[in-house]
């Protein structure tokens, strides 16, 4: 069971919760026990999983990702020009599994599943594939 889902972002860097497609795919396939994994196939975006609940927590993350590594850097030789976005996308991760038991996402009180944007705006993609046991 695989779908792919398409997204816009609307900024150069966000995180945007995805928790919900991620629970409702479950559901329309009735899914009680298994393991959703969540992908992205960008090499300039990424798929965490962190807080949800306070938004300033995505701020955070955002602003020291920034920190560490900066859009404009004199010593970067991407010719794109983006390399800040590869290196963050490599340091958030491509996928995330996540365990499903009785129907739902196995996740922390404040947890939630992040599309994380690092090269926006753009229209982007991601998998969530689910495995069944069995």
């Amino acid at each position: 069971m695989l779908k792919k889902n398409t997204l816009k972002t609307v900024k150069r860097d966000d995180m945007i919760d995805v928790t919900t497609e991620v629970q409702a795919f479950i559901k329309e396939k009735g899914i009680q026990e298994g393991v959703a994994l969540i992908y992205c196939p960008h090499t300039t975006a990424g798929i965490t999983i962190n807080e949800n609940a306070d938004p300033d927590v995505k701020k955070d993350i955002l602003r020291r990702l920034d920190e560490q590594y900066p859009w404009n850097h004199t010593l970067d030789l991407h010719m794109e020009g983006n390399t800040a976005a590869h290196l963050k996308s490599s340091t958030v991760g491509s996928s995330q599994q996540v365990i499903i038991h009785k129907g739902s996402l196995v996740l922390g009180t404040w947890q939630g599943v992040y599309f994380c944007e690092f090269d926006g705006p753009r229209e982007r993609q991601y998998f969530i594939k689910l495995c069944v046991d069995q």
